[in-house]
């Protein structure tokens, strides 16, 4: 993810912000959860460089996601966002994955930026049958918009989600700076969101600050996590998410998604290691952790 990434973060102010006001009128309609969903995972699964590290060495291009899926249990599926998947995709990625496992489709381009929400009932319904195809595998689309699609475009993006098919799991992704300034218009959004039970995603990024905004929407957390290397300030920052995520798991937060971004896709397992360690401490659950393929059964590979 290169949006907001910066070449120096000597600067940055990286601390958690606090919570937006809606945000604890939102969890408190929900009992604290005895088992809450956790999903940690990453943006792509045909990560060569984790062959020999993360994957066995010898697996094969199609095996990429079999492995993926043993060591997290979501993937934020960027794949998606450049075509609509086929019934053949579809059915191949459900039988590579294990029972829990969960994917996150992203809409395709087409609608959100080629047309920008703009005559796209057509394509949206081809992608929410695909992906509704899933089944109990399909965890939740969402839905990035244009860094220029600003409030002055409410109208369309309220139409386009009435139009949504309520069936589909849907986060929204805003990256106009103008979405997280105090208007009517943007209230009106969030409301909205709110209304239709649609999740608000919090980007936490080094050049836009302003995307952590900190407003859920809905009893799910999705972040998006850009990290830069495995500085020491990744790893105070994920701190500070686990302290958050503890904190609304305890005020009625019911699932969390945590995607981990790095500039090298190699350090991201690690990044999400440190993150699950702290999780656990915090709230006492054990959560599924990427492992060294040393670890692995003898005998798994195809």
């Amino acid at each position: 993810m290169d949006f907001g990434r910066l070449p120096d973060i000597r600067n940055v102010d990286f601390s958690l912000p606090k919570d937006h006001p809606a945000t604890q009128q939102v969890l408190a309609r929900n009992a604290r959860p005895t088992r809450p969903n956790i999903y940690l995972g990453c943006p792509t699964w045909s990560n060569k460089p984790w062959i020999g590290t993360y994957y066995p060495t010898g697996a094969q291009d199609a095996q990429l996601l079999y492995w993926y899926a043993r060591q997290f249990n979501t993937l934020e599926m960027n794949t998606t966002h450049y075509r609509i998947p086929d019934a053949s995709a579809i059915h191949r990625w459900k039988q590579a994955v294990p029972p829990g496992f969960v994917f996150c489709p992203k809409l395709p381009q087409i609608i959100s930026h080629d047309q920008l929400l703009q005559n796209v009932g057509e394509p949206t319904k081809q992608f929410c049958d695909a992906i509704l195809g899933l089944g109990f595998t399909l965890g939740m689309a969402f839905l990035q918009l244009p860094p220029f699609f600003g409030p002055d475009e409410w109208p369309l993006l309220e139409q386009f989600l009435v139009n949504f098919p309520p069936e589909v799991p849907l986060a929204v992704e805003f990256r106009h700076e103008n979405w997280f300034k105090e208007s009517r218009i943007t209230e009106q959004a969030f409301q909205t969101l709110e209304e239709r039970q649609i999740t608000t995603i919090i980007t936490d990024v080094a050049g836009r600050r302003d995307v952590l905004h900190m407003r859920l929407t809905t009893p799910t957390a999705m972040i998006r996590f850009n990290g830069h290397g495995l500085v020491p300030s990744d790893y105070t920052r994920l701190d500070a998410w686990a302290d958050r995520l503890h904190q609304w798991l305890e005020q009625g937060l019911q699932t969390v998604y945590f995607f981990m971004h790095q500039k090298e896709v190699l350090d991201a397992p690690q990044a999400l290691v440190h993150l699950i360690d702290q999780l656990e401490k915090r709230t006492g659950f054990h959560l599924q952790r990427p492992q060294k393929v040393q670890q692995f059964i003898q005998g798994q590979l195809f």
